[in-house]
């Protein structure tokens, strides 16, 4: 290791990695420190449950990780990643039986919406089929930085996203796309009548439509695995098993890369109260089962996908989120679903699969969800409890044990609420900078926020190696 390196990165999520590997193939001397003995975060596979059941216990499907633009300029297939897709996507059932889908097909997707809305998804989407890359792109990006590479969509697409989802939905007529649309904005553990919503239910379904849903081949992390050996192909380091406390502790460098919470940020590097202001979201309560076979949902179309939420309402959905966010012990939780294991029986031994759910309490809330859980999985799919061979709990102190980053079991590391649902974690020109000149912020807590796809990392390793290059 020289005397002096260009950049100490601390943590080794997805954005951790990423920003380690887009600074180490720039010619900068980059070591990474992770306090756990295994690199990924958010992104890692584990035997959770019983021999040969490999579990992802934080994220498992990435909507967005296929179509990242930081993940597609890394050659991370030679490094084992293989994205496996589900058709459908997503499936969203209800209790007659049949099922909302979205899939590769923008016409499938409406159809199975009913007639009476069919038309009006169709000219959602319509404005940006085809255009994923560039949607992506923008909506990805770093604020303020520069001009958007498609400027009309860019504004078209804004002034719909910035919307609460709850107003999208007064477009549509039927319960099954409403009930879908407001599925597809709770992925960010908000009210859907919050601001800003559509826009994270619009890019979800726009990246069904572009890429799928996918898995990797192996779990989630397959993901962090390639990240990790991209790294070290191109000079980086990496040291597990490292917790850092004070900045001191880490190697001299030129600029120390943080993806942590800014909480932990500001203990670690001494910036005092500079993100007293930042505040964290409601929590989960997951569930990672071992079961004897697939999951005997009633709708057809479930059995297939590789995502499943349970609502089914927007209405339900919405009450649910709001209890957990107001500090409210569950009763009909909206669930979210991953079955990897219908696309990768590498998951699971033979015959067997593994199934992932989550649904949404308070921050910090010790209670027990199981029985709310498995009441709503035996609605749509009946006698799902006689498949289950064991079951791994975590709710928020577990959660937040296994990931430092998920404060108060909060896995999108910081609320989607107000202001912060755009301005991560502050106002200011370069989000990823800090008060000290040398210190900088790559997590989730960053824009473009939550989610498997490296960007905040990328967007953060601009700024560093621009400041690199100033100060050599």
């Amino acid at each position: 290791m020289p005397s002096m390196l260009d950049a100490v990165v601390v943590g080794a999520g997805p954005n951790g990695l990423t920003a380690a590997a887009e600074l180490a193939r720039r010619g900068f001397s980059v070591a990474l420190f992770e306090a756990l003995d295994t690199v990924g975060g958010g992104a890692r596979t584990e035997e959770l449950t019983l021999p040969g059941f490999r579990h992802d216990p934080c994220s498992a499907v990435h909507p967005l990780g296929i179509g990242s633009p930081a993940f597609a300029s890394m050659p991370l297939e030679r490094h084992g990643l293989e994205w496996l897709a589900t058709e459908p996507a997503l499936a969203h059932p209800f209790p007659d039986g049949t099922a909302a889908v979205l899939s590769r097909s923008v016409g499938e997707s409406a159809m199975s919406l009913g007639p009476e809305d069919a038309g009006t998804y169709r000219r959602l989407v319509a404005p940006y089929a085809g255009h994923w890359d560039s949607i992506a792109a923008d909506f990805l990006r770093t604020p303020w930085e520069r001009l958007p590479r498609d400027p009309y969509r860019f504004v078209r697409f804004g002034l719909t996203a910035i919307q609460p989802a709850t107003w999208i939905a007064r477009r549509f007529r039927g319960e099954k796309a409403r009930g879908l649309f407001a599925g597809l904005a709770a992925h960010a553990i908000a009210p859907t009548s919050g601001i800003a919503t559509s826009g994270i239910a619009l890019i979800f379904a726009l990246a069904a439509h572009a890429n799928g849903w996918p898995v990797p081949r192996g779990g989630s992390q397959s993901i962090s695995d390639a990240l990790a050996s991209y790294l070290r192909e191109q000079g980086g380091t990496i040291h597990t098993g490292v917790e850092v406390k004070r900045l001191d502790e880490l190697p001299p460098a030129r600029a120390y890369v943080f993806d942590t919470s800014p909480t932990a940020l500001a203990r670690i590097a001494g910036l005092g109260r500079a993100y007293d202001r930042y505040h964290y979201g409601a929590s989960v309560f997951k569930i990672d089962y071992a079961l004897s076979g697939p999951v005997p949902w009633t709708a057809r179309q479930a059995r297939t996908a590789g995502t499943v939420h349970i609502g089914p309402t927007a209405a339900e959905i919405e009450a649910a989120l709001a209890a957990a966010v107001t500090g409210r012990d569950p009763q009909t939780p909206f669930l979210i679903t991953a079955q990897p294991s219908v696309v990768d029986p590498s998951r699971a031994p033979d015959g067997k699969h593994v199934f992932w759910v989550y649904g949404h309490v308070p921050a910090r809330w010790e209670g027990d969800a199981t029985e709310v859980i498995e009441r709503q999985l035996e609605r749509f799919a009946p006698g799902f409890r006689d498949l289950v061979l064991a079951r791994a709990f975590a709710g928020p102190p577990e959660l937040a044990d296994r990931n430092a980053n998920y404060v108060g079991g909060d896995i999108a590391c910081g609320a989607f609420s107000g202001l912060q649902t755009i301005l991560r974690p502050k106002l200011a020109r370069v989000p990823y900078a800090t008060a000290h000149p040398a210190v900088f912020l790559c997590s989730s807590a960053t824009p473009p926020g939550p989610g498997v796809h490296g960007m905040s990392g990328h967007h953060a390793a601009r700024a560093v190696w621009r400041r690199l290059r100033a100060v050599r």
